[in-house]
């Protein structure tokens, strides 16, 4: 087998380039095979999600005012669901579609999957696009999204509502015609878009776990102290889009309470906590499959070395400190001591070793990334002119 017949199926991996919707839009010419035309998708969602909400508030007469406590532009949870982080997920995926696939090559290119486990590496990738084709899984995504989804929306509808969606009391509620399009169509769309990358993320973790099980060839001395796995932590910036999703999400759903609930940002802080730690697990939690592995890589290489080392400066004792050294060696330029040094530098390497393949700095940027969108809510607990002199003052 050649040599590119041997990368055809990890230059195929894709976690988004597969299923029934993917097939429909590219019949459709939302979509080429290959991800493109990523506005057509953008402005076909947001005339599909928030404009008919926009037409059918006017026409109701609740788009500004009409009486009620929120009119529809004055909506900001509603608009940035679906001016911001609807577009977000379709971005995540074309990202998403192109970060991921040199990385699965890297298996292979890095020597990783050895010859005997190649077929199985092969198996792994078959398997997750299986799983992402199929079209049982979106069928049961939709299914969720309007018996489950559906109930969690109207539980979140106030008792006495007054809104441009629904007014009255939950008992004889009044759902308005832009309400039924929000229930039934803009709502669907969004929690389908989002529960289908949450299986995605699924489908990653499965492939990831399914290849950490294989006998995969680590070398405790790499430099990048993951055994050599550490361009996996790369997988983390192809989700930077789905991060600024949801914070923006959770962003508007807090700022919408404090403009409107009289609710402070301080008794949010559980909550944006949570959120938070739940998202960087799903983006994060996935390549923790390979810390057995690199832990056990760890402890052998370790013990292995350290036998190793053990013979070398027993050898070195002898012969420069028992004086078993022949009368024309000098240890000054001599070898043996660059050699011990490098010795010793691999053992420090296997001793800091990670048993993740990411380190502190993956982390904190993923959290920064998830947090940005919260910054505006700053403002309702300092003035943007005491922000600013603080910000300098730590700058200075």
């Amino acid at each position: 087998m050649n040599s590119t017949s041997d990368l055809k199926l990890e230059n195929d991996f894709s976690l988004v380039q597969g299923g029934p919707l993917f097939q429909l839009f590219v019949r459709s010419c939302l979509s080429t095979s290959g991800l493109g035309w990523l506005r057509r998708r953008i402005i076909f969602f947001v005339l599909l999600t928030w404009v008919p909400l926009l037409l059918l508030s006017a026409l109701s007469g609740q788009a500004l005012s009409g009486g009620i406590h929120i009119p529809f532009l004055y909506d900001l949870e509603t608009h940035v669901r679906f001016l911001m982080a609807l577009p977000l997920l379709l971005v995540t995926e074309l990202v998403v579609h192109r970060k991921l696939k040199p990385l699965i090559v890297q298996f292979v290119e890095r020597g990783i999957i050895t010859e005997e486990s190649r077929p199985l590496f092969d198996a792994c990738i078959v398997s997750a696009q299986r799983l992402r084709n199929s079209a049982f899984i979106e069928i049961a995504l939709i299914t969720l999204v309007f018996t489950f989804g559906h109930s969690l929306f109207l539980g979140r509808v106030i008792v006495n509502a007054s809104n441009w969606y629904a007014t009255g009391l939950s008992s004889e509620l009044q759902v308005s015609p832009a309400g039924y399009w929000l229930v039934y169509v803009s709502l669907p769309v969004y929690q389908f878009l989002l529960i289908r990358w949450l299986f995605r993320f699924i489908i990653w973790t499965r492939f990831l776990w399914q290849v950490s099980c294989l006998n995969l060839s680590l070398v405790p001395t790499h430099p990048d102290r993951a055994g050599g796995l550490g361009f996996l932590s790369q997988s983390a910036l192809a989700f930077i889009p789905f991060l600024l999703s949801q914070g923006a999400l959770l962003s508007a759903m807090i700022g919408q309470r404090i403009l409107y609930e009289g609710a402070t940002l301080l008794i949010f802080k559980p909550e944006i906590a949570a959120i938070v730690v739940f998202i960087l697990l799903l983006v994060l939690g996935p390549l923790c499959v390979f810390t057995p592995l690199l832990a056990k890589t760890k402890r052998e290489g370790l013990l292995t070395y350290g036998a190793l080392a053990s013979h070398y400066v027993r050898e070195f004792d002898n012969k420069w400190l028992q004086g078993k050294a022949t009368q024309d060696e000098v240890l000054l330029g001599s070898s043996d001591i660059q050699s011990l040094a490098d010795l010793n530098n691999s053992i420090e390497v296997i001793r800091t070793m990670q048993v993740f393949p990411f380190g502190k700095q993956t982390v904190l940027q993923a959290a920064v990334v998830a947090l940005l969108p919260l910054l505006p809510l700053l403002l309702t607990l300092i003035s943007l002119e005491d922000l600013l002199k603080r910000l300098i003052g730590v700058l200075l």
